[in-house]
């Protein structure tokens, strides 16, 4: 989108802007008739600077200007024909409509230039966000993608949430995750994630490798958030024998805002069935017909940037992944919509009830169903969700020889 297209995206459309320049005009005209017909003592030429006040709302200063020049000549004309122009009631009048004129016209022209402003840090932003977060192919090996991105904040394309794929030699690699944190902050340490997999995904051989790396890359940077320096004890991730859940410490420590919920897959080219570890993120769901089917790893690791994962037997694990199966991934902005009753969205009920083909299908019912499912049709927390299906023999080679 360019910065044209930002501009006009927030403001009335130019027919809209020309049908009401009407309006100051008629105000204009309605309140010289009245003063002119009014009785001597009865002055209505203050209300005149009501007009060229309702033009800086929706134009800029050279129109919000030219509504003040013709008030004042309107102003000048009822003087004329009620007494004199250099009437002193007329007189402090006239000067008084030309003060306001000058003072709206000055601010119509600084609400332009930071309307400028914006749009152009709007555009530098989106950019950027394009960059850290890049749209996944649609076809990657014998899988058919589709994503889909929705941020709380307003105006807003991306904020702690990611996701990203990589092509090895072997299959496809995906990291969807969830930066426990809010706002410009977020979307570093998220930038920070996606690099770190994009340059070790092709690298590292197998998947706990590069959950390794991810992470060693991932705590320099989360050491350096308030409260890096309290007691281990304090700052480590529950174990898999504990009953918390590894994304959910206590909300008393101040580490909890600087981790990284993660699901780390290998998806081989050959074969059926995929590789996952499981770092405090919610568990993928597969599709199959009717059936949806959690993945829950038997031993989940802690969340990026909570402790060291060298402490931990990180393990792969594997799944049935049989081609027409649609892989879910999500994060926990899509659980934790409410509707009007504060019950959470039922994500695998909603998704064992759709009767559609392919992930993007999918990902259009989830979409529209989760804002329907808000009182408001928004979320409070960024939401991002990625479907892969597994084509299958017979669709792979009708995708590459159409």
């Amino acid at each position: 989108m360019d910065l044209q297209a930002l501009r006009a995206a927030g403001r009335p459309s130019l027919a809209t802007r020309h049908a009401l320049l009407a309006v100051p005009f008629a105000m204009i005209a309605l309140v010289t008739v009245g003063d002119v017909l009014a009785p001597p003592d009865v002055h209505l030429g203050p209300f005149l600077a009501a007009a060229p006040a309702v033009t800086a709302s929706f134009r800029g200063p050279r129109a919000t200007g030219f509504i003040g020049a013709v008030a004042v000549l309107a102003q000048v004309v009822v003087a004329a024909l009620r007494s004199s122009v250099t009437d002193l009631n007329h007189t402090f009048q006239i000067i008084t409509l030309v003060l306001i004129s000058v003072f709206v016209t000055l601010f119509a022209h600084l609400r332009e230039v930071h309307e400028k402003e914006l749009v152009q840090l709007r555009s530098v932003a989106e950019a950027a966000q394009q960059v850290v977060l890049r749209p996944l192919r649609e076809r990657l090996g014998p899988l058919r993608v589709a994503s889909v991105y929705l941020a709380a904040a307003a105006d807003a394309q991306i904020g702690g949430d990611l996701y990203a794929a990589a092509r090895t030699a072997h299959g496809t690699r995906l990291i969807i995750g969830d930066v426990r944190g809010k706002g410009l902050e977020a979307v570093g340490d998220a930038a920070l994630v996606l690099g770190a997999f994009r340059a070790a995904a092709h690298q590292e051989a197998d998947l706990p490798g590069l959950v390794d790396y991810l992470e060693r890359a991932v705590a320099p940077d989360l050491d350096q958030a308030p409260g890096a320096g309290l007691d281990d004890t304090s700052s480590r991730a529950p174990g898999p024998d504990h009953d918390a859940a590894p994304h959910s410490p206590s909300p008393s420590n101040d580490l909890s805002e600087a981790f990284i919920t993660a699901a780390v897959l290998d998806i081989p080219d050959v074969g059926q069935a995929l590789q996952l570890v499981n770092c405090g993120h919610p568990p993928p769901l597969l599709l199959r017909g009717h059936r949806v089917i959690p993945l829950e790893v038997d031993q989940p690791a802690p969340p990026l940037g909570l402790s060291d994962l060298a402490e931990y037997q990180l393990a792969a694990q594997g799944f049935p992944f049989e081609p027409g199966d649609i892989l879910l991934l999500y994060t926990d902005g899509v659980l934790e919509a409410r509707d009007e009753a504060g019950a959470f969205y039922p994500l695998a009920e909603r998704a064992a009830a759709w009767n559609g083909t392919g992930p993007r299908a999918l990902l259009s019912h989830l979409r529209g169903d989760l804002l329907a499912h808000t009182p408001t049709g928004t979320l409070d927390d960024d939401a991002a969700m990625v479907a892969i299906e597994r084509l299958r023999p017979s669709a792979q080679r009708g995708a590459a020889h159409p």
